[in-house]
């Protein structure tokens, strides 16, 4: 049973990671801090008082950020190395006492998952970037914060569960993948000029 709670919260936490790595960091230290449920000792690494202040600032700067669509924009091209390396980090370190082996396969598991929820978002957000309007925007921030606490919260509680959800997140980011390529490609890229 610990196996899977394990690797439900590696999944969960690693993937949330990758949408926004500092409210997942944040979660991860006020669990361990709070003792919100009964988490193994290797999560009391996130329980610190830098790493859980430092995470809380720059997700309220992320916050902010993430409204702002040029900013928004930098913003995930700069985070393109940053949440991946910080779901490989979350896995590596929900894994505990492990072998090296082991650990570079949550390193890499935990950094592949961060980097397509990145890339899934940041792509989708690029497209939405280009509207005039600020609501499309806004609203998917508000929905992938509430994804990130919502998942994150899951992975808590009931990381079976949160394994599931990030499977059928991946399966929908692969069969979507083709779709937001070509939606990037009319939005950014100039059409021919008909003769």
């Amino acid at each position: 049973m610990e196996i899977l709670s394990t690797f439900g919260r590696t999944l969960g936490f690693s993937f949330a990671a990758g949408i926004n790595l500092y409210a997942t960091v944040a979660i991860l230290g006020l669990a361990s801090r709070y003792g919100w449920v009964d988490l193994p000792p290797q999560y009391r690494v996130f329980d610190n008082n830098w790493i859980i202040g430092i995470a809380i600032a720059l997700y309220i700067v992320e916050f902010f950020a993430d409204k702002i669509p040029w900013l928004d924009s930098l913003w995930d091209t700069v985070h393109t190395v940053i949440r991946p390396a910080g779901g490989a980090l979350i896995a590596v370190a929900t894994l505990g006492d492990a072998s090296p082996g082991a650990r570079a396969v949550a390193a890499l598991v935990g950094g592949t998952l961060a980097a397509s929820t990145h890339l899934t978002k940041a792509s989708t957000r690029a497209v939405a970037n280009t509207s005039p309007e600020p609501f499309s925007n806004w609203f998917l921030s508000f929905i992938e914060d509430a994804f990130v606490i919502g998942l994150g919260a899951l992975a808590l509680k009931y990381p079976a569960i949160a394994a599931i959800v990030v499977i059928v997140c991946v399966v929908m980011i692969v069969a979507f993948a083709s779709w937001i390529i070509r939606a990037i490609r009319r939005r950014l890229l100039p059409r021919p000029a008909e003769s």
